[in-house]
């Protein structure tokens, strides 16, 4: 199932629920019925419910889409370092540099082809990739330099090495969900809080009602659609998750 696709059915359904139970309640609404009659303090506590909310909303989709803009930056990190040893690694001897530009090659393959879709479907990186960077890692560390450009390439490289690995560390980390299960349920509650205050102010009146009831929760599916999608950024929040490494290593995307 697309995230379109489950966007379209969140709407729908919910939608759906609402206006199937405002019909219902128009139908089973007496004579003696009379929603103009709805206490001020109800239409007060809907207003207030609504503004807290919207707060709270707020805050969890600035707060996932901090958490996304990380992950993207950390995913441009990693790629880039890993990218810098490759290229600078050809200071060093010819049997050096060709196992340093391996082990690069062979980390970037790695989790383009398997580590990506590993994370999306069990959340959690492999522990190929960590043998891989540790391989990287010894590569770059094994060679003592001879010349001063040798000496002077050698620490660039290993802060590169540091980066990367570091930037995998957060991308670990950053596998599971941003929000904790006790926020999700404030969201789902209050949204079911605040899509109640609308039977609350006895919404049945018109049609014109009737679609606004919709529209409001639309509107808030949606909202908590986005957050859900946002929440995981290595996962569903890139178009792309490998895009930063296929851009700098083309021949990654293909082996």
């Amino acid at each position: 199932m697309t995230d379109w696709l489950l966007l379209f059915l969140a709407v729908a359904v919910s939608c759906a629920a609402v206006v199937t139970v405002i019909l219902l309640r128009r139908r089973r609404a007496g004579e003696d019925d009379d929603p103009s009659e709805t206490p001020d303090v109800i239409e007060y506590m809907t207003m207030m419910i609504g503004v807290v909310y919207a707060i709270v909303l707020g805050l969890a989709i600035a707060g996932v889409w901090e958490g996304r803009s990380a992950a993207e930056e950390w995913t441009r990190q990693e790629a880039q370092a890993l990218y810098e040893v490759r290229e600078r690694a050809r200071v060093y001897p010819a049997a050096v540099r060709d196992r340093v530009r391996d082990g690069v090659d062979a980390y970037v393959r790695h989790t383009v082809a398997v580590e990506w879709p590993h994370m999306a479907e069990h959340g959690g990186t492999t522990e190929r990739g960590a043998v891989l960077l540790a391989d990287l890692r010894r590569a770059v560390t094994g060679h003592e330099p001879v010349t001063v450009r040798e000496a002077q390439t050698y620490q660039a490289l290993v802060d590169q090495v540091a980066l990367a690995g570091e930037a995998r560390t957060a991308r670990v980390q950053g596998a599971e969900p941003t929000l904790p299960g006790v926020v999700w349920l404030g969201l789902v509650s209050g949204a079911v809080i605040a899509v109640g205050m609308v039977f609350a102010l006895q919404i049945q009146r018109s049609g014109r009602e009737l679609v606004l009831a919709g529209l409001f929760t639309a509107l808030i599916a949606f909202l908590l659609f986005l957050v859900w999608y946002f929440d995981s950024p290595f996962i569903r929040g890139f178009a792309d998750p490998a895009e930063a490494f296929t851009t700098l290593f083309p021949g990654a995307a293909g082996d």
